[in-house]
């Protein structure tokens, strides 16, 4: 029986089937996850915004209260006034021997101006994520020479990661879309850092909305996530999509394979429905094709017994009785045969009407979202290289728990932008990948012939490789190293914040120590007054108490002042290190993300474009055809 059965699931249909119904089953899990990855990489470009926003709302609250800002309000934009005041001349561009391709795309990675260095020359470690450990500034020079290898650095990062991109990817960098909200984030009057964080929050979240389009056509439900994720706080949301996809689960339910319960029109929607559907073809399909391989190998044993019966001319009515299980066994194979056919059709049916159009909506929604996140990313772009022209002295303010805890968060929402992007990308290629291995199984019967191709069957095979291929050449490593190198300069304020914290509990230990043996010595002094005279000798001042308090307490305070002199040197270094790594990382996240989305516009617009050459073609064979 097991030689049987395994035989059976050998046979070349039986075997076909099973690989379908296996990459449907992949289909509906990766539809799933392409949806809920979509959905959290939005939440995440709202988050990672208001996130930027806390940060430097809680940055500027330190200068606020120590240093008053002369900066004029940013002119409204008018195509006939000049600005106030005249716009610096742009850096010369930093070009690195491995990133020709990139730099010259993207407008070039500019060297910023180095912030002032700290107004205190110690041995105190000034970490940067871009410098050999060994390699730190305590001098004004070395500072200088520290920020002009750290852009380097950076410019050097991304540029190796384009390598990886094939050189006809890549070179859609270069072009650049004109816009006209340029004109009104763009100003060269002084603003500060709220409101250039403020500016790129707004777009933060025009970004967000412009995948709402896209959202719809891939069925995202507003109600059905987990109440952490509703609030925002979410915390390694990225690691795992499955308790989302649990709480998702299936669109609407189901009667039979074809009915919808909810009444909804699946032909002009839903694509969740039509990819469940599909899957419970796919499993009905397979089912039947093998309970036909079953009769059919029933049907050739019992014609092989029947033959040789015959041929023995054996008992008549066991010969009969044969004969009529042979006949039985083939009006059950014709049945099941019809089913197979009537199924078949079902899903070309399916897949023709409407899982092909809503195929074409995606990738058109798809062309339509990083259009449009392409045009506020350079924005953004242009937002955060105002950066560069800040005018602010560090400040002296110590940073607070609130300020801590708003770099934490803005660590975590980062992180979490990189892994929604990371979740994204590969989410896709599986949606794809998945849905090409089907339609490669599928456009055959299980028959002797092979079955004849639509115009349809052509065009969404056409499609569907199209977009395969599209997807694996986009280079997403660029962005995601993007991304990630901003999470490094986030980390290192981090690590400086916690070295300040560290520093400041240090001196006020050192200084409670002084007042309670300060407090001591009074104490000693009131009590001994007569004893507590100057010492005349060495030998006296060891034998005296009192003066071998006093000299403990002045060791203590000299101590203090030296703790003291290094928490504000470590606070200086921690305002300093804040800014720099602003004008350092901002710039270049913004001009990564902004090429992937350039990439992907002409992707899928040459997918869009082959789609619609295909459908042209075949309305033309079928208007010549008599």
């Amino acid at each position: 029986m097991g030689c049987w059965f395994s035989r059976l699931e050998r046979e070349e249909t039986v075997s076909r089937c099973r690989a379908r119904k296996r990459y449907m089953k992949q289909f509906v899990k990766a539809r799933q996850a392409f949806a809920a990855s979509h959905s959290m990489y939005l939440r995440s470009l709202r988050s990672t915004g208001s996130a930027l926003l806390q940060f430097a709302g809680a940055e500027v609250s330190h200068q606020s209260h120590h240093h008053h800002r002369h900066h004029l309000p940013p002119l409204p934009p008018s195509p006939t006034r000049q600005p106030a005041t005249p716009q610096p001349p742009p850096p010369p561009p930093l070009m690195s021997p491995t990133s020709d391709t990139w730099t010259s795309s993207t407008t070039a990675s500019t060297a910023l101006p180095p912030p002032p260095p700290p107004p205190v020359t110690s041995s105190w470690d000034f970490w940067d994520p871009f410098m050999p450990s060994v390699s730190r500034p305590v001098t004004e020079e070395e500072w200088e020479a520290a920020t002009s290898a750290s852009d380097v650095a950076v410019t050097n990062t991304i540029g190796a990661a384009s390598v990886t991109a094939p050189p006809s990817v890549v070179s859609g960098f270069s072009k650049k879309a004109s816009t006209s909200e340029l004109a009104l984030v763009v100003s060269t009057t002084s603003k500060d850092l709220v409101e250039i964080i403020k500016q790129l929050d707004e777009y933060f979240l025009k970004a967000a909305d412009a995948g709402s389009q896209l959202s719809s056509l891939l069925e995202i439900p507003s109600c059905g996530f987990p109440e952490q994720v509703s609030s925002g706080k979410v915390y390694g949301y990225g690691k795992s999509l499955s308790p989302l996809l649990r709480t998702w689960g299936s669109c609407q339910k189901l009667d039979g394979f074809g009915s919808n319960v909810s009444g909804g029109d699946a032909i002009n929607g839903s694509h969740c429905s039509t990819v469940d559907r599909l899957y419970a073809w796919e499993k009905k399909l397979y089912l039947e094709v093998k309970n036909a391989q079953t009769l059919k190998m029933e049907h050739e044993k019992r014609s092989t017994q029947l033959r040789r019966m015959e041929l023995k001319r054996a008992d008549y009515v066991k010969t009969e009785k044969t004969k009529k299980e042979v006949e039985k066994l083939e009006s059950r194979m014709i049945v099941a045969s019809q089913a197979i056919e009537t199924t078949s059709a079902e899903i070309i049916k399916l897949r023709e009407s409407e899982l092909y159009p809503q195929l074409v909506e995606l990738v058109k929604g798809l062309m339509s979202m990083w259009r449009s996140l392409y045009e506020y990313h350079q924005v953004q772009t242009h937002i955060v290289k105002q950066l560069k022209y800040l005018k602010t002295i560090p400040s002296t303010e110590p940073t607070s728990e609130i300020h801590r805890q708003s770099t934490l968060q803005l660590e975590l929402e980062v992180q979490q932008w990189h892994i929604a992007f990371c979740n994204l990308v590969k989410a896709q290629r599986d949606y794809i990948q998945s849905l090409t291995g089907w339609l490669r199984l599928s456009l055959f019967q299980f028959s002797n012939n092979s079955l004849s191709k639509t115009g349809k069957d052509s065009a969404i095979y056409t499609l569907c490789e199209e977009w395969h291929l599209a997807v694996d050449r986009i280079p997403d490593k660029v962005a995601s190293e993007g991304i990630k190198s901003f999470l490094t300069v986030i980390h290192a304020i981090v690590v400086q914040q916690a070295e300040e914290q560290k520093q400041k509990k240090k001196s006020e230990s050192v200084c409670k120590e002084l007042e309670k043996r300060a407090g001591e010595l009074r104490s000693s002094e009131s009590k001994y007054g007569p004893f507590s005279m100057p010492e005349s000798s060495s030998s006296t001042r060891h034998k005296n108490p009192i003066a071998v308090k006093r000299a403990k307490v002045e060791m203590l305070r000299a101590k203090a002042e030296e703790e003291k002199a290094k928490h504000e040197k470590s606070v200086s270094v921690t305002r300093a290190m804040t800014l720099n790594n602003l004008q350092m990382g901002l710039p270049h996240v913004f001009e990564a993300i902004t090429g992937f989305a350039n990439v992907c516009i002409h992707a899928f617009e040459s997918v869009c474009n082959q789609a619609k050459n295909t459908d042209e073609a075949h309305d033309m064979k079928r208007r010549l055809l008599p």
